[in-house]
């Protein structure tokens, strides 16, 4: 397969959109070393119930300021590989370069285009169905389940896909990554959110159902507007997306795969069971329909969720190299399309790091509890409907530096609880400012791995993404706002 080594990934992070993101997590990195300087040090007491640790309300103490100098802002990407709990961010990092390195070498193999061709046959007349139908299936899995980081990598597949259709990257992003993210924020009976915070307030397991369900449409109507919208004005105007450049190289990677399809038709060997692109894409969507089942399956299991990560990363690998032997792929060519593959997303991989160390350095020195203290004294004395807000914008302020729902709602609920009480709101009703603020600005803040993780499979920078979807946030912050009243009002319980 000599015409395999003249072909490159198209999942790739353009060198000005990493910059742009590396600069503004810097500018970050060096803020939150600031306050390191500004705050004071402070802790709370903590104990461990049922192997998770909770914050002891009301033991709030100032200590000394750990020594942490200023240099250490600048080796915090270096450090996080080795700090507590770096396994999971080891793992992360592992998936993303199988992940890379497969589809590079399906993209060598051809596999990748066999199934746009497929998609795309099947559904350039239903286009505006599926993008309803996609961003509905995203939503309730994420909604109801919990199921986010295991269907990011669904995303190689739908931007491309998006592309072949007239559309462009944000497109695609809009029919995978959004409603991923907007659907585990507009939680019905998320695990990760809802049944943690419940559980913790001391509240029925998913009681309140009724108002979040209705929530939940709400912004599925919402959402499926503001893509379908943007999708035609795309394919009328496609010079006025904000990914149009950067599309163009997608655009002539594609075409110089249909060219090389239709110039080189003895590349497709036919045998008794159909053309070897369509066997390798056979296997490859086995490998990714069992991983899909282990997602779903562990995905209501915190401790088994965990496992999501490796074992996806395992059966991408088998998917891509095994699909690359099955369309007669030397050997050399697979490990080179995997590296080449790999190499390319690493930019992403030191945009994760830098991330992850915002928060490092916010726990090293020692305000993370400073901030939820002085947060918490701030909700105290204010009465019920802006005692509301106020939880929803300190979960907001806590999610810029922890990404984790259920580590929120283990550090927050506890305090939260007891304020609830004091300041004249319901416990149901702090669950759901805390809900609001965990999930959306996901799609928002900079330290945010997992959206860090699914721009690293576009061509679209932060900058960028941020440019596309801050109207949709201000409507989002809107329907939140007017919900949350709501439930202040109605004293939406049971308690």
């Amino acid at each position: 397969m000599e015409q395999t080594q003249q072909k490159t990934s198209a999942v790739k992070i353009g060198t000005k959109a990493f910059m742009l993101s590396a600069l503004i997590i810097l500018l970050l990195m060096i803020f939150s070393g600031f306050l390191t300087k500004l705050l004071p040090s402070g802790e709370f007491q903590r104990i461990t119930e049922n192997g998770k640790t909770l914050v002891v309300p009301g033991t709030y103490s100032i200590i000394e300021k750990p020594p942490y100098p200023a240099w250490r802002w600048f080796t915090a990407p270096v450090e996080v590989l080795f700090a507590p709990g770096n396994l999971a961010l080891i793992t992360i990092i592992i998936f993303i370069l199988s992940v890379g390195g497969s589809i590079a070498i399906l993209e060598g193999a051809g596999v990748m285009e066999e199934l746009i061709k497929i998609l795309v046959r099947r559904f350039s007349r239903r286009k505006y169905l599926l993008i309803a139908l996609l961003i509905l299936f995203f939503m309730t899995v994420s909604s109801f389940i919990g199921v986010y980081e295991g269907l990011v990598p669904m995303i190689i597949f739908l931007v491309p896909l998006a592309i072949s259709l007239g559309w462009d990257s944000l497109t695609g992003l809009g029919i995978s990554l959004l409603p991923l993210a907007f659907g585990f924020a507009s939680a019905v009976t998320n695990p990760f959110t809802i049944a943690v915070a419940q559980r913790i307030a001391d509240l029925p397991l998913f009681s309140g159902s009724w108002l979040r369900i209705i929530f939940f449409f709400t912004v599925y109507g919402l959402v499926t507007a503001y893509v379908i919208i943007h999708a035609k004005r795309v394919e009328k105007h496609p010079e006025l997306s904000l990914s149009f450049a950067d599309d163009e190289k997608i655009r002539q990677h594609l075409a110089l795969q249909k060219k090389a399809e239709t110039e080189t038709p003895q590349n497709v060997v036919r045998n008794e069971g159909g053309t070897l692109k369509s066997k390798a894409l056979l296997w490859f969507s086995l490998c990714i329909a069992l991983a899909m089942a282990i997602v779903f399956a562990t995905a209501r299991s915190p401790g088994l969720s965990d496992l999501a990560f490796p074992i996806m990363a395992l059966l991408f690998l088998a998917g891509g190299i095994g699909g690359g032997k099955i369309t007669k792929m030397k050997g050399v060519e697979i490990w080179k399309s995997f590296i080449q593959g790999a190499v390319n997303l690493v930019p992403g991989i030191i945009l994760i790091l830098m991330a992850y160390s915002v928060k490092h350095i916010i726990v090293n020195g020692k305000i993370m509890d400073t901030i939820l203290n002085g947060a918490a004294n701030l909700i105290q004395g204010s009465k019920p409907l802006t005692a509301a807000f106020l939880v929803y914008g300190t979960t907001l302020v806590m999610n810029f530096f922890i990404g984790s729902a259920s580590a929120k709602a283990f550090l927050m609920m506890p305090l939260l609880s007891p304020l609830a009480d004091l300041v004249g709101i319901t416990r149901q009703t702090a669950v759901l400012a805390f809900d609001f603020g965990d999930g959306f600005s996901n799609m928002l803040f900079p330290t945010n791995a997992l959206l860090l993780i699914a721009l690293s499979f576009t061509v679209v920078s932060y900058p960028k993404w941020i440019a596309w979807t801050w109207k949709l946030q201000l409507m989002i912050l809107g329907i939140t706002s007017v919900f949350l009243a709501i439930a202040v009002t109605i004293h939406f319980g049971p308690f």
